[in-house]
């Protein structure tokens, strides 16, 4: 185990270059950059101040080659830790997505914990009682649940909540708690609106996992091996868990890889939405006017947890699942 965490750890190192140096043309390719997006609506707007313009373009240094610009970039974050300087905000990108990172991290755990403790007890549930009603009630709203858009719920639960109990929508707290110091009511007011995203971003997720834990639930339960326990006495409880839920846990723990990159970049279209402080619709605004220093480090911090994640998870698999581990 420790010469496959060696591996793969080296294995990053180039993966992450490559990821950056892919990440830094591709926001390069669209015509055009920050600055003439800015040109563009100085002229829709009747004024026209080239000269500001181009030194805003010498100071950034856009005018520069993209592998000049790349390389002013890497060396920024490696040496110093400097992601560059936000164009659209004229701040520091690092203190532009640490405004923002807690509440993304937040909510995300939050979602990833409402997940999991939703989807294994139905899955196992749904497997253990094939083809009772339970089942194929927990198999309805599972197909509702991956049919329908995650904007969509959130805007008829935002619709719901205003026009039937009077709740304020959008946010994570009400409009008078906005630049409030935290406190108790403040708090409780949290506690209000933060479960609506939670639900809305953590639907389609369970139901995938339930159907997952529930089809992989039931390849193991009638291997020889748990009618070999069932014959030796032990209870369907223990026999239930420890052997065939044990094996069939293996999606929740591979979904560490993809839910680590989601920290960040979140359900972008359901945070716009729902209008929440949190990276995605942050990003989505960057992509569109071009900035690239903020796009490019998110993106880039999206492909490291996207590596990372997938280091822990292949880890924690082989901890749980003692064939991946003899392989």
């Amino acid at each position: 185990m420790l010469g496959f965490l060696a591996r793969r750890i080296l294995y990053m190192i180039p993966t992450l270059f490559l990821v950056s140096i892919v990440t830094f043309a591709i926001i390069q390719l669209p015509p055009g950059d920050y600055l003439d997006t800015l040109a563009a609506d100085m002229g829709e707007a009747g004024s026209d101040n080239n000269a500001a313009i181009e030194a805003l373009r010498v100071q950034y240094g856009l005018g520069e080659p993209m592998y000049v610009q790349y390389g002013k970039w890497m060396s920024g974050i490696l040496l110093h830790g400097n992601f560059g300087l936000s164009f659209e905000k004229n701040r520091p990108v690092t203190d532009l997505i640490w405004d923002r990172l807690g509440w993304t991290f937040l909510i995300s755990l939050l979602t990833l914990a409402f997940i999991w403790l939703t989807a294994l007890p139905i899955g196992i549930y749904s497997a253990v009682k094939k083809y009772s009603a339970g089942d194929y009630i927990a198999t309805f709203f599972g197909f509702i649940g991956l049919a329908i858009p995650n904007f969509l719920l959130a805007l008829v639960m935002m619709y719901v909540a205003f026009r039937y109990f009077g709740q304020s929508v959008g946010g994570l707290v009400s409009p008078e708690y906005l630049d409030a110091p935290w406190t108790w009511a403040k708090f409780g007011n949290l506690l209000e609106h933060i479960w609506m995203p939670i639900f809305v971003i953590g639907t389609s997720g369970a139901a995938a996992l339930i159907r997952i834990m529930r089809a992989n639930l039931l390849d193991e339960l009638y291997r020889p091996y748990v009618v070999t326990a069932r014959a030796k006495g032990m209870s369907e409880f223990q026999l239930l868990l420890r052997y065939p839920v044990r094996v069939a846990l293996n999606p929740f723990i591979s979904t560490i890889g993809w839910i680590l990159p989601t920290l960040v970049s979140g359900e972008i279209i359901v945070s716009v939405v729902m209008n929440l402080p949190t990276t995605g619709p942050m990003l989505l605004r960057a992509l569109l006017v071009q900035d690239m220093y903020l796009a490019g480090s998110l993106i880039l911090i999206v492909s490291v947890l996207t590596v990372v994640g997938t280091l822990i998870s292949d880890l924690l698999l082989a901890w749980i699942d003692p064939r991946i581990r003899y392989q």
